[in-house]
């Protein structure tokens, strides 16, 4: 196989992936949060270490923000902040799992106040993307039950058609609902939006504007991601995805470190139909909380490490390949995807980094730029962002 920038890889020209705020702060496991030197202390700074990623990459010009965990006072300085720095803000992400209210559920809580409360956080979340430019309100919804008959499953998705009803209707016509699932956590009997199925029912109820939202982390073991990825952007309610590596749960580990095949297969499904155009309006990001790594350089590999399998996926034969499988080719079919996930793409996207004006290997670069010892010298006093926090 011959590898052709200006053919093959020229859908690499305006792919971008979002950086979320949080993956900036400390992070740690479930007994613990870890510190680092040189942790952003407020949003700005946040802004300012996603910016470094963009700075040698290329590839990440947004970033998704946390609410409350990135409350300003002034949203219109922080989204000018960060055009300052070369980046913009992406989605905004609400936040429903940190409330004593909401410890029986947020949206879908039985009792009419704590779901108006939970409504009403999304209204000023809409309010936020209103000043900062965001398109996209992004709902993971914590809410479930832990025991059978500790409350009504359909009373709750009732509930919940119903909080969203109002949250959509609030939006504004050029924004979107992006509505996440997750199969267990924190809730292990019935989460109220365990899997695809269920946010594509309440999607389609809502509206056009209204679209999953797929965490690669977020499935049970063994599921087939890419097949979801297909069925989803078959039926055009793919919004967007959360890129993170898992081995057991939602380990949010670097994007790709645990299975890059996984990872490969996924975006050979994406560009089969050309979702990685920006014409398809699929947002991708990525969520992650590294704990023990470096929190500038994990996104930097994680954005290179979508960059490779997305370049690897769109090395495929689509023309042999169908082929193949007209033919019954099992084996001939099959070998047409692990010629291209077998190709190096390492040195062909050093090339076209270097002749868009930007570093061969981004991770030197980086590392480089002593940016990561000044801002631990610089940021002494106040409280380091965390996780939470």
């Amino acid at each position: 196989m011959t590898l052709a920038p200006d053919t093959a890889l020229a859908g690499l020209d305006d792919f971008t992936i979002e950086v979320p705020s949080w993956a900036y702060g400390n992070s740690g496991t479930r007994f613990k949060v870890f510190h680092t030197a040189g942790v952003p202390r407020n949003p700005f700074e946040k802004i300012s270490d996603a910016a470094q990623v963009n700075a040698v990459t290329g590839l990440a010009p947004r970033v998704s923000l946390h609410i409350p965990w990135d409350k300003v006072d002034d949203y219109g300085a922080l989204a000018t902040h960060a055009k300052e720095l070369g980046v913009s803000i992406g989605a905004i992400n609400s936040n429903l799992f940190q409330e004593e209210d909401y410890k029986l559920g947020s949206l879908t809580h039985v009792d009419e106040r704590i779901r108006a409360k939970a409504v009403q956080h999304h209204l000023d979340c809409i309010a936020i993307m209103r000043e900062t430019g965001s398109r996209d309100l992004k709902i993971w919804l914590p809410d479930g039950t832990n025991y059978a008959g500790q409350d009504s499953l359909r009373e709750r998705q009732e509930r919940l058609a119903d909080s969203l009803r109002q949250i959509y209707a609030a939006m504004d016509d050029d924004q979107r609902l992006l509505l996440e699932y997750k199969f267990f956590e924190p809730y292990f009997y019935a989460m109220d939006i365990p899997d695809w199925g269920t946010s594509l029912v309440h999607c389609q109820a809502l509206g056009e504007r209204a679209q999953v939202v797929l965490d690669t982390g977020h499935h049970a073991p063994g599921t087939n991601i890419e097949f979801i990825v297909m069925q989803l952007q078959r039926v055009g309610k793919l919004g967007a995805f959360d890129f993170n590596s898992r081995y057991y749960a939602d380990d949010d580990l670097v994007v790709g470190s645990a299975d890059p095949f996984q990872l490969f297969r996924i975006l050979d499904q994406i560009v089969d139909v050309s979702g990685h155009l920006p014409s398809s309006g699929i947002n991708f990001m990525l969520d992650q909380c590294h704990n023990i790594e470096e929190k500038i350089p994990g996104q930097i590999r994680s954005v290179l490490n979508v960059e490779q399998a997305l370049a690897k996926a769109l090395l495929v034969d689509r023309e042999a390949l169908a082929a193949a499988a007209r033919a019954g080719d099992v084996l001939g079919a099959n070998a047409v995807l692990m010629d291209a996930y077998d190709t190096d793409v390492r040195g062909v996207l050093a090339d076209r980094r270097e002749a868009r004006g930007l570093p061969r290997d981004p991770m030197a670069a980086y590392a480089a730029s002593g940016y990561g010892q000044r801002i631990a010298e610089e940021r002494v006093g106040g409280t380091q962002a965390s996780w939470g926090s």
